[in-house]
């Protein structure tokens, strides 16, 4: 199976098991959503676009937008708009400029209301094109305006001299006057559209022609984010770092799953693995305490990273699972075998299948049930019983837990003789009509607790 398989199993197992984690999850990120956009009063947006006429290079663009921007603008703006409480500092936050296609550079503002941004947006153009003309006027070289106007002079001149030629030509009658004129013309034109580009390239006409394309346009709804983007964000925030928290914290477990994992924890060997029927909703322990009712109601109390468990045989093959573990162990342990089966203490899936195992041994080896705690496990010392048979379902405990469990057997004087791992499955085994129910209840009902005590 690939690893992108395996992801996508992995995830969708997360959403099965915990999805009343990620509801609630996903709620509280949608209520932190509303609660920023309280902080946060909407805004509005809208732009104002600026022509520049004639030719501009992108360089000379992007200068635009940088004056555009300028504090010397923003200030001008906010004098005449006189609003209470904002000044020219406030604004700065508030007013972008961008270059557009076509020589138009576009000024947004943004403020509480649709008015004020359409406001804001307009002065600051109107400020815009003004300031463009002031520097440019204030920037005009002397010499070179004088230098321009005598070369106009010169041009008119130069003109009516040529119009002056052209009637003393003699018009028509030979074909050297009509080239005469044709030329005179021609001449005329060259000069008349050299002095228009020199009129184009004059700085200060092309800035003082800077042009407001018109009044900004009312915004219609808020800007980015929106009330309704923070809570679909801060939901979708949730969601997604609870979903990574759960596989962050699957890749980094070090909680033993399979059979030799699990025997090299212990210090022994496995002996096989058995399974018991899942148990339904009903028959599930009451729990008491309201972090306990948290977690059954948020479904904590269930594993998710345990794989789904497989569908269950009848009871005959389940039988048999579990005879063939007694054989081993029989096996294992020289008459007269009388062993502990230590289940950890909250593995209710392994104390009923240490029960099963007491019915299916009959005696052979004869057993004794004891509940041991991973947080410090004590086992009953060693008295009639010769060994220790730990009962347990897998990825429940750290190899630490385990190995706590297999020092405490030690310190009673107990070998661990081996290890039967504990599945569920699906479906409920079918009751034969001539066994009770409760077949192994007796077994259960006379278990010991951690300190050897009968219950």
């Amino acid at each position: 199976m690939s690893d992108d398989t395996i992801r996508l199993v992995t995830i969708g197992r997360i959403l099965r098991r915990r999805w009343r984690l990620l509801a609630v999850l996903t709620l509280v990120g949608a209520l932190v959503g509303y609660g920023v956009s309280l902080l946060f009063p909407p805004r509005y947006t809208t732009s104002a676009s600026v022509l520049l006429p004639g030719a501009w290079e992108e360089r000379a663009l992007l200068t635009q937008t940088e004056i555009a921007t300028s504090s010397v603008v923003v200030d001008r703006a906010a004098a005449t708009l006189h609003w209470d409480g904002v000044d020219g500092r406030d604004l700065r936050d508030r007013v972008s400029a961008q270059a557009a296609d076509g020589n138009i550079v576009r000024i947004s503002g943004t403020a509480e209301t649709p008015e004020r941004a359409q406001q804001l947006s307009d002065q600051v153009a109107q400020q815009f094109v003004g300031y463009a003309a002031q520097v440019v006027g204030d920037n005009g070289d002397p010499e070179a305006a004088a230098q321009l106007a005598a070369l106009r002079q010169m041009v008119a001149q130069t003109s009516s001299r040529i119009t002056e030629l052209a009637d003393a030509a003699d018009p028509g009658k030979t074909v050297e006057s009509v080239q005469a004129r044709t030329d005179l013309e021609k001449l005329r034109t060259t000069l008349q559209e050299a002095m228009n580009k020199l009129e184009e390239a004059d700085p200060a006409a092309v800035k003082a022609g800077l042009v407001v394309m018109g009044p900004a346009p009312r915004p219609t709804g808020e800007a980015p984010p929106t009330r309704w983007q923070l809570i679909a964000g801060g939901a979708l925030l949730f969601f997604l770092v609870a979903l990574i928290g759960h596989l962050t914290a699957a890749r980094m477990s070090r909680r033993p799953r399979t059979e030799p994992e699990i025997a090299e924890a212990l210090g022994s060997a496995s002996l096989g693995t058995v399974d018991v029927p899942a148990e339904r909703e009903a028959h599930r322990p009451e729990v008491r305490g309201a972090r306990a009712r948290a977690r059954r109601l948020l479904g904590l109390d269930v594993r998710w990273d345990v794989p789904a468990p497989p569908p269950s045989g009848d009871e005959a093959s389940r039988q048999v699972r579990y005879r063939r573990v007694c054989a081993r162990l029989r096996e294992r342990v020289p008459a007269p075998r009388r062993l502990l089966a230590v289940v950890p203490e909250g593995d209710g899936s392994a104390l009923r299948a240490a029960g099963q195992l007491v019915a299916a041994a009959g005696g052979d080896p004869r057993l004794r049930v004891v509940a041991v705690g991973v947080d410090r496990p004590l086992v009953p010392d060693r008295d009639t019983e010769s060994g220790a048979l730990v009962v347990l379902s897998p990825g429940h405990w750290t190899a630490a837990e385990l190995a706590g469990v297999a020092e405490a057997c030690a310190d009673a004087r107990h070998e661990v003789v081996g290890v039967v791992l504990v599945g569920t499955s699906t479906a409920r085994p079918e009751r034969s009509a001539d066994r009770p129910r409760d077949a192994a209840t007796p077994v259960l009902a006379g278990a010991d607790d951690a300190t050897g005590v009968a219950r």
